[in-house]
């Protein structure tokens, strides 16, 4: 059975690194803080003390960091790290200039590096329904499409490396965007006492509609956004990330500015840790009052 060493079990890589446990394979995990592999430990991965260790147990390594530094730093503090021979799959949400550089890098120590970053959150990642998102060659792509598939059926292959961190940008471009977009208007028709029973059925029946706006909407309505399935200073690191490179394509990236405005607004009130759709708060703000609408309440919502 293939050897994997998957590196960063935090919110998003622990349930993927049960995946595979789960799949049986093979699995030695490192995370810097060794107590959140614990529940992998316990379910029979093995759990290495450095980043060389668990390289030298695998064929393949899998990376589920929180940005490129954070895999420069995991993977390249060693010494001429073990890339002989072994494969490099990043998986985490970075540039495409940085998936290039780490390709060259891995390619350079005798590697193999291609990209699948993910899109889906914990409960996709437990049910094993992500959006897997390839780069690489036709031949890689039939090589580790088995081993991709055990987290989620969902593998689109995007070709050449970078083109899947761009998409992965982009997307991720529409979280951001469409949190801030969906919390102006509700805050203002709380603010206007509007029926938002009725506005929200007018939306779900529209072209305007996006399945995130229910996802997000009970959070929203009761200001709950603890637990996690993406914290804002994620999306922080990912909307720096959509500045630089949609600049550098020659995207107008002014309305990204202002959503970037709302994020550290959102770190300023204490809500880093917190759900992205804490983005609320900062758009309409609790100290305004809590105009609910003529219901007041928030029964009947769909969540």
């Amino acid at each position: 059975m293939m050897k994997i060493a998957f590196f960063g079990t935090g919110l998003l890589g622990e349930p993927m690194a049960h995946q595979l446990v789960d799949a049986g394979y093979d699995v030695t995990v490192y995370n810097r803080t060794v107590s959140k592999s614990e529940a992998l430990k316990n379910k029979g991965a093995a759990v290495a003390q450095t980043p060389l260790e668990a390289m030298k147990k695998a064929d393949v390594f899998i990376t589920m960091l929180a940005d490129y530094p954070a895999v420069d730093a995991v993977l390249f503090s060693i010494p001429s790290p073990p890339f002989k021979g072994k494969t490099l799959i990043q998986m985490s949400t970075i540039s495409p200039q940085e998936s290039l550089l780490l390709k060259k890098r891995v390619e350079e120590a005798g590697g193999e590096y291609l990209e699948a970053p993910v899109l889906g959150s914990i409960p996709q990642a437990k049910s094993r329904t992500l959006f897997v998102l390839f780069g690489g060659t036709q031949e890689q792509y039939d090589k580790w499409q088995d081993l991709l598939k055990t987290f989620g059926d969902k593998l689109i292959m995007f070709n050449a490396v970078g083109r899947a961190s761009a998409a992965k940008l982009a997307l991720n471009q529409l979280i951001a965007s469409l949190t801030t977009a969906f919390s102006m208007s509700l805050g203002y028709l709380r603010e206007k006492q509007v029926d938002i029973d009725k506005f929200m059925g007018i939306l779900r029946d529209s072209a305007l509609y996006a399945t995130t706006f229910d996802k997000k909407f009970a959070r929203m309505m009761q200001r709950d956004f603890s637990n996690p399935n993406f914290p804002v200073k994620h999306l922080l690191k990912d909307v720096d990330l959509m500045l630089r490179d949609f600049g550098d394509a020659g995207i107008n990236i002014a309305a990204l500015e202002g959503v970037k405005k709302i994020i550290l607004k959102t770190m300023e009130n204490g809500d880093a840790d917190m759900d992205y759709s804490a983005l609320y708060n900062a758009v309409h703000p609790s100290a305004r009052g809590a105009a609910e609408g003529p219901s007041g309440h928030i029964e009947g919502f769909l969540t």
